[in-house]
This record gives structure tokens, sequence and C-alpha cells, in this order.
């Protein structure tokens, strides 16, 4: 009998050490967690972060992971989900999109709370990062076509991924690695009716979900318990039950050549990553010609057919949640126009019922481009025309937007993006500590002593 798939991602996973990472994934480690740990703290003050804190405070047990901004002390299984909720919550982390999307960074607090429990230090922080991010995004490339287009939502893959970051953690053998995938993936499929419609809580819920499954399961596999080892490629496991057809090679061949964490973007806006590009040259058309909201009769967007289904619905042009504004076209496009921006601060509540930006919802057209869709995703293309009401039709083509790999956010962008994010809850002498810590990741002894950074110090 052949080996599983899953015994080759383990075998390889429990043998990664930092020694062998190149510095540039290195580098993006250190980048993607200092901006994961600054949407973690505009998320700590959301309203769905508030519930759930309430609720995990109540159930969560004692133990040596903290929580982020808190400094609370809690079990790993407890402080993974809190924490990628908060990484997750507004929408303004990691994106990877190939034949499905994914943001990575959500496993990282699976890295942090199973490093806290094991006593681990910078180094291996950084490699539970590079870690995570490679089988992601290696998930999202093997499925043809992608699981989101057969009605499934990609925390289904991350019940895969955060396994195996929790086993490489905990320095678990390949074999209870193994196991810590099988307990985590059978259990974990996820409908893609949480990003369909009218959009919830849940839409940024369900993947930091599959992050406490994955270190739920390796907590279980360290003490002997047992999951399906042909989860992926046996008898009514990943690819039999999902078909039609899978490129598995594509989650083995090649591990270690190079780093999938060099080819992940950044989220340049708080909002659903097909949205970034039509905010892009919108922006421009606005600023570029000087436009006030009542010049524009009609903005035009060409994109993919997934854009015009999951982001330009009925429900998109009467968004009344942040849920629902972040993954609607008709609503950024409005913000971007009237405020030419688009921050945090166009999806407070205020901002999501003001009447000067929803005048401008029904000006959105979005249609499907089959030539858009055959570029793609090798190009997140869209042609944007605005048309005035003097009768000028400008017109703005971008292949990919700010924060994609080829046009990617600096260090310092990065750095302004975490300060504003983060300045509710930190000072600036904590912000600084914080971003020292992270640049200097490798030279950590503990994770703990980032974690103990990371605490609140305003009241």
């Amino acid at each position: 009998m052949s080996e599983t798939i899953t015994a080759k991602m383990a075998r390889w996973a429990e043998k990664l050490t930092f020694e062998d990472l190149g510095e540039a994934a290195v580098r993006e480690a250190r980048r993607y967690l200092l901006d994961s740990l600054g949407c973690a703290f505009g998320g700590l003050r959301q309203e769905d972060a508030e519930i759930a804190l309430k609720v995990l405070d109540e159930i969560g047990g004692t133990g040596p992971a903290t929580i982020l901004g808190t400094g609370k002390k809690t079990d790993p299984v407890t402080a993974s989900l809190a924490n990628a909720l908060m990484v997750r919550v507004m929408d303004y982390n990691d994106i990877y999109w190939q034949q499905d999307p994914s943001h990575p960074s959500d496993i990282i607090p699976a890295a942090l709370a199973c490093g806290e429990r094991a006593g681990r230090n910078g180094e291996d922080l950084v490699v539970g990062i590079v870690l995570g991010h490679e089988f992601e995004m290696r998930l999202c490339e093997a499925a043809f076509p992608g699981i989101r287009e057969r009605g499934w939502h990609h925390a289904t893959l991350t019940a895969f991924a955060s396994p195996i970051v929790a086993g490489w953690m905990l320095r678990l053998p390949w074999e209870k690695i193994q196991h810590a995938i099988g307990i985590s993936a059978s259990r974990h499929a996820t409908l893609g009716a949480v990003t369909a419609g009218k959009l919830t809580m849940m839409k940024n819920t369900v993947d930091p979900m599959a992050t406490q499954s994955g270190v739920m399961a390796a907590l279980l596999a360290e003490q002997g318990y047992t999951g399906p080892e042909h989860v992926v490629d046996g008898k009514e496991g990943l690819t039999h039950c999902f078909g039609p057809e899978w490129k598995l090679d594509v989650l083995v061949d090649g591990l270690g050549e190079s780093w999938r964490i060099e080819r992940c973007g950044m989220k340049a806006f708080p909002t659903e990553a097909l949205t970034h590009a039509p905010i892009s040259a919108v922006l421009d058309i606005v600023k570029g010609n000087d436009l006030a909201p009542d010049q524009i009769e009609k903005v035009h967007i060409r994109s993919l057919a997934r854009a015009a289904d999951i982001l330009a619905d009925p429900s998109k042009y009467d968004p009344r949640t942040k849920e629902t504004a972040d993954h609607s076209l008709p609503y950024v496009i409005a913000a971007a126009i009237v405020d030419r921006q688009v921050t945090p601060a166009q999806f407070e509540p205020g901002r999501i019922m003001d009447s000067k930006i929803r005048e401008q919802l029904n000006k959105v057209e979005v249609v499907a481009d089959p030539e858009i869709e055959k570029v793609f995703p090798k190009l997140q293309r869209v042609i944007v025309t605005a048309k005035t009401t003097d009768g000028r039709e400008l017109t703005k083509q971008l292949d990919y937007p700010k924060g994609d790999p080829r046009n990617p956010l600096t260090d310092r962008e990065i750095e302004d993006k975490f300060d504003a994010l983060a300045t509710p809850v930190l000072s600036s002498d904590a912000r600084k500590r914080v971003k020292d810590a992270v640049w200097g990741l490798e030279k950590l002894s503990s994770i703990t002593e980032l974690m103990d950074l990371c605490r609140s110090d305003k009241k």
C-alpha cells in the first residue's frame, strides 16, 4: 500500500528546522506576524470579538497561553480561537488566492498558543508561521475547480493545515502529526453559506474555528488519540467526497526548495480580496480627476464571475452590517467615491448607513467578463469605467492591487497599518517594543516574552 499524502506532509514537517529557511522566508514571517498582531489589536475592539471573549472567558480553562491585548492566561485551545478571531474579524489580514482563497495568517495563533505551551522561542515561531503558510497555500492550489466553486468554504482546508503547525510546535513525531491532521480535517468541512448572500459574524469565525480544531487535534494526538490517515486521498476522504479533479502532487512536490510565504499578499483595505483592485482603480479615477460624488453617474466594473456572484448579489446593495459591507462591491466603491479612502472607519455602523454613501450604491454595476476569467488567478484583472454627468468615460485597468507580492506593502506601510490599528490598545512606547521584538523575532528566548509585550497598557 502506497504512503498516504498526509504521511508525506507530516514526515517533511517534522524534520523542518529554522536553518532550512532562507532569509526571504524569515523576513516574510516577521512581516506577516506584525501585520497579524496589528489586525488582532484592531479586532479586539470589534463586537464579534467582544462577544466571543465573554463566552471563552466563561468556558475556557487555565493554562500557559496568552490572549492578545487582554494578557489573560488560558488554555491553548481557547487562546488559539480567541487570537485567530481577532486576527481575522476585520477581514484585514493576509490573502492568497489561487484555485481557492485563504488567509494563512489565521493559523499563526496556533503557533503562538502551542508554542507558549511547549516553551518555544522566536526561531520556532518563525518556522511555525512559514509552515502554516506553506501548507495552507498549497492546499489552495490543489483542487480544480477550487472547493469554493463547489459550494464549500476555505476553512475546510485550514483544518488540514493548522494541525501540522500545532503538531510541529508541540514537537510531535510525524505519526502523531498525521493523526492530528486526520482528527481535525475529518470533522471540519465548512459550508460556503457563510460567505453567500447576507453575511453574519460567522463569515470571519469559521477559519479561526478551523485553527482551533487543529490545536485541539494536536493535543489529542499528543496523548495517543488517532485519526484517519487517508483523510485526503482515501475512501470517503477529501478528494473522494469533494471531487472531481485534484492535483495532490502540489501538496508535496518541491517542499523546501522555495517557500510559499514569499508569494502571499497583504491587504491594503479591510475588505474581501476581490474588492481590492476595483477599490484601487476607483480611487485612482476619483482622485486623479478630482471627482465629487454628484459628478459620477455610473461606475461599471468588469471582473470575475465569482466577484459578481459573491460581492454584488442583491443583498450587497443594501448592506446593514460590517460583515455584509466589507463583502459588498457596491458599498466599498460607494465609500471610495464619497470618502476617498476605505479604512476600518468606513465600516462603523454610522458610515454604513450614511445617506451620502448609500446614494452611490445603485451607481455601481458589476458584470462578469469571460476574458478576465481566462487570466485569473495569475492576474486579478479588473476594468473600471466611471461615467460622469458631463459625458466623460474614465477607464482604469488594474491587474493586481496594492499588497500583492508584485506590488507589496513596504515595511514602513506595515508599521503604519500596525500603529493605526494598535493605537487604541497600546501606547507609543508599547507599540515600539512590540515592533522591535517582531523585527528581531529570532532573538527572542520565548514566545511568551512577545505575548507579554502585547498586553494593553491603555485604560
